[in-house]
């Protein structure tokens, strides 16, 4: 008889999901014991105003709170170093990370380092990082990462330029709150990109080599609700149905991919941002077509799935039509979404850097999930294709 494979789920022990859903914080709190959170964010939701929507509501809950606003985009060892110190300038019972992936991933670095010797590049992946902190209860307000969901956080090292995976138990949020309403300020850029990072999380999950039932089912809902929305939320920023389609995708894509992995794409976009600044979820954008066109010949059968499921293709289609036009899909939501290459947005790069950037890559084990596991030399063509 065959085995069947073992799936493995950590995720938090409160999920609330929908429009309003920020003014319960202070129940979901107060049903966690908690009651003096450091508030982990960014100075622009600050300017929006959204971080007063939150604090609006942990007064009104009778909740005593302090904002640490200096999370920098794609935050760094010193950012976390920042946030610690603001954490033990105060008596703080948990941590609130409000934001995008950013002041989330922040959020749980500082929670696990609060707590764990050393600098926080020790416990980047593959090793696991068990010993667990003050709570972590995650807002987002963005919906891309997921990492509200996710066992993962990612932290760029100052000493070198590399983004690092951190991965573990103290890695998952206490509690997610995951309201649509926060995301309705994004400019298209950052709706785009989001959306785009989700999709890429869902289409990798299904994939992985360490895909399973549970998370397949997540990562095929989330991907028609990305497809049949992002534009709609790109056009029409405050179009409702559109916005809680992508938050509700970004949430099920982060719940499979925290569970089965992400592969290439992820490995290949990491070094991106660390080199280059660019955005996680426009790095996605930008290879994902490349890698799917690359990878599709190891697993017709499951990439032909993610074109039918969003209405790509048809049950006629062979698997390799499936798999011609899931590719061709992605290529017109690229120019549907004005996706820039690198070299548009102004970054160069040579064989030498794509030889360090493959390094990186590989280092991260994210390719190595991939249905066609590649080598330095593959890594080196695909930067060189999207360049």
């Amino acid at each position: 008889m065959q085995t069947e494979a073992i799936g493995r789920v950590q995720s938090p022990r409160i999920i609330r999901i929908g429009g309003g859903v920020v003014a319960e914080t202070g129940d979901v709190l107060h049903q966690l014991g908690l009651s003096r959170p450091l508030i982990v964010t960014d100075r622009n939701l600050v300017a929006l105003g959204h971080v007063a929507t939150l604090t609006q509501a942990l007064d009104a809950a009778g909740v005593v709170h302090q904002v640490f606003d200096e999370v920098v985009e794609d935050p760094t060892d010193t950012c976390v170093d920042q946030g610690l110190a603001a954490l033990r300038a105060g008596d703080f019972d948990g941590i609130i990370g409000f934001g995008g992936g950013s002041p989330m991933d922040t959020a749980k670095a500082v929670s696990f380092m609060a707590v764990n010797d050393g600098h926080v590049r020790d416990y980047k992946a593959p090793r696991q990082i068990n010993r667990c902190g003050l709570p972590v209860i995650l807002i987002p307000t963005t919906g891309g990462t997921g990492s509200e969901l996710t066992r993962w956080c990612v932290i760029t090292d100052t000493a070198a330029p590399e983004k690092y995976n951190l991965s573990g138990l103290a890695c998952v949020a206490t509690a997610a709150l995951i309201d649509w309403t926060l995301t309705t300020t994004k400019p298209w850029r950052i709706t785009a990109d989001t959306a785009v990072d989700s999709l890429t999380h869902a289409i990798e999950a299904y994939v992985s080599r360490k895909a399973f039932a549970y998370t397949d089912a997540f990562a095929l809902s989330a991907m028609p609700l990305i497809a049949h929305n992002v534009r709609t939320a790109c056009a029409d920023p405050e179009n409702g149905p559109a916005r809680a389609a992508l938050m509700l995708a970004a949430a099920q894509a982060g719940m499979a991919f925290s569970n089965a992995s992400v592969a290439l794409v992820h490995g290949m976009s990491r070094p991106i941002g660390a080199h280059f600044h660019v955005a996680h979820g426009l790095s996605n954008a930008i290879l994902l077509p490349a890698v799917t066109a690359y990878s599709t010949p190891a697993a017709p059968e499951r990439y032909a799935t993610c074109a039918r499921v969003m209405d790509w293709a048809t049950t006629g289609d062979s698997d390799a039509v499936a798999c011609g036009k899931l590719v061709d899909g992605l290529r017109r939501l690229n120019d549907d979404l004005k996706v820039p290459t690198p070299s548009a947005l102004g970054h160069s790069g040579d064989t030498d850097m794509f030889a360090l950037m493959a390094q990186q890559a590989l280092a991260s084990g994210s390719p190595q999930n991939n249905p066609k596991v590649p080598d330095a030399d593959d890594i080196i063509a695909l930067y060189g294709e999207v360049w």
